[in-house]
């Protein structure tokens, strides 16, 4: 082959081409570089302090003002447009969609009100309107204890840190209506100095202690877990631990399994309310998240809440965490596709079919729970005694303690479809045992025919049959809502305006 410098003697135009190709390849090599040095100061300077803030700085917009995209993305969990085949991000009245809920939770607050909950940024609005706070005003105080703020807001581990976890549980709802003011955000989950994970709610540094496990252990993925685990988990009010507070505390003394707390909860008797129907000492599950993901496939795979929920996104020359917590469904290609790579439709698909199974069977368990809670209303009309009635409520708690497990968990039927749909089964088996003490016991008191089954087909039919004067409820909140509410934002936005921070 001939020397480059004969052939383009030979050919002077071979010359031309090569010193046009040499300044292109230069030119798209500095334009390289030129973008790479942009991004790299882009980045430095996107993760320069602005502001100073304390270690309880609970307005989100001051911490936006040092992590702006991750402020900026964690605004969009404002957006409500989303629905999937169930749910999503808008409220439901779950009420209304499925009015056999009332007759489940009949004497507590879910039956005035259950709506599917909107993104964080909601968390403190959506409280204020619930009927289940109720509607304090004047000497009336909420049904509800201060507890119930403890994992709607930043300003909880503030004021946590200014009275102790113990004191700040005491009291009812709305007496700290004007110092939570701030929906769920960076504080929860991040210490400000260094911006790690932090777990700021005592009650899962005290349950992992009871377990004789050390949190401060976890790896930074398991953290992007366990910050979500500070709140989606199964809890209860504890009275007895420290005395005049309802202590908050997760029941996993003997395990996170739906029998594991199930144990734990009978062993001290404890109940979350009495059925007004059945009489039953009943067992609320709250939302147990975490415990279910544990038993899927995701979780023994290493993924994180975090991976799918917050998965990383990229803008510019920063990779952050998208603060957009949302379905996965509504995210695909940054979540699920993330590892899999099948076509989005062909995902979504898998999801639902899933669902769909296990809800078919949840919806049969809690129609039979339903069924039993009016039986046992009659078995009590005509006379039955406790002695009788004693192991049929116990059957009634475990049937309805498995369907609230399954319902609870928000997205259980997911996370772990093989552990959700155990759980349904064995509840359907113990509310059929108890049905069938229910019609002995029934045909020993003289009814020997079927029980009569109430026009719940409506929400306002399934309240009307409970008792619940939820017209005069929804006044009473709309009141409080235009009189007190205002008021408690007053005060918040004074109290605020003598937090101080600092310009770097």
């Amino acid at each position: 082959m001939k020397p480059i410098r004969d052939q383009i003697k030979e050919k002077p135009w071979l010359g031309w081409a090569l010193f046009f190709i040499t300044i292109i390849v230069v030119f798209l090599l500095g334009l390289l570089a030129s973008s790479v040095i942009e991004r790299r100061a882009e980045a430095v300077f996107a993760y320069t302090p602005q502001v100073t803030y304390s270690q309880t700085e609970p307005r989100n917009d001051v911490w936006g003002q040092n992590f702006p995209k991750e402020y900026q993305s964690y605004l969009q969990t404002k957006d409500t447009l989303f629905a999937s085949k169930y749910n999503g991000g808008a409220m439901i009245d779950m009420l209304e969609v499925d009015p056999r809920l009332v007759v489940l939770w009949a004497g507590y607050g879910f039956s005035k009100d259950y709506n599917q909950g909107r993104g964080h940024l909601y968390a403190v609005e959506d409280i204020h309107n619930t009927l289940r706070t109720g509607a304090p005003m004047g000497e009336e105080k909420s049904p509800m204890p201060n507890t119930c703020w403890t994992c709607k807001s930043p300003d909880v581990p503030r004021l946590m840190k200014e009275m102790g976890p113990a004191d700040f549980y005491k009291g009812t709802w709305e007496e700290k209506g004007s110092e939570v003011m701030n929906a769920i955000g960076c504080a929860d989950c991040h210490d400000s100095k260094t911006m790690n994970l932090k777990i700021t709610r005592p009650a899962l540094v005290e349950a992992f202690e009871r377990m004789g496990k050390d949190i401060n252990t976890a790896t930074h993925q398991e953290m992007r877990s366990l910050v979500c685990a500070q709140c989606h988990v199964e809890y209860y009010f504890n009275k007895k631990s420290h005395p005049g507070s309802p202590y908050l505390t997760f029941p996993w003394d003997n395990g996170m399994s739906v029998e594991a707390m199930e144990e734990y909860y009978d062993a001290i008797e404890f109940s979350d309310w009495t059925h007004k129907l059945s009489k039953a000492p009943m067992l609320k599950a709250q939302h147990p998240g975490y415990e279910v993901y544990l038993t899927g496939v995701h979780a023994k795979r290493g993924v994180s809440c975090a991976d799918c929920h917050m998965p990383y996104k990229s803008e510019g020359g920063q990779k952050f965490t998208d603060h957009h917590i949302q379905s996965p469904l509504n995210n695909v290609a940054n979540s699920c596709q993330v590892c899999h790579r099948e076509e989005t439709a062909s995902l979504v698909a898998d999801v639902y079919e899933r669902q769909d199974r296990i809800i078919e069977n949840r919806d049969k368990l809690e129609e039979l729970v339903v069924r039993a809670h009016v039986e046992a209303k009659l078995a009590w009309e005509l006379g039955a005694t406790e002695e009788q009635m004693k192991d049929i409520l116990m059957d009634i708690r475990h049937s309805q303690w498995r369907w609230d497990y399954a319902a609870a968990s928000h997205g259980g039927s997911f996370h772990s479809p093989v552990e959700i749909g155990r759980v349904i089964s064995t509840g359907i088996a113990i509310a059929q045992e108890g049905r069938l003490k229910l019609s002995r016991l029934l045909a020993s008191l003289g009814h020997n025919e079927e029980v009569p089954y109430p026009d719940i087909t409506t929400k306002s039919k399934a309240q009307e049959y409970i008792g619940l004067p939820v017209d005069l409820l929804q006044q009473e909140k709309n009141e409080f809502l235009k009189t007190v509410v205002p008021k408690w934002k007053e005060e918040g936005a004074k109290r605020e305006a003598t937090y101080t921070t600092s310009i770097q």
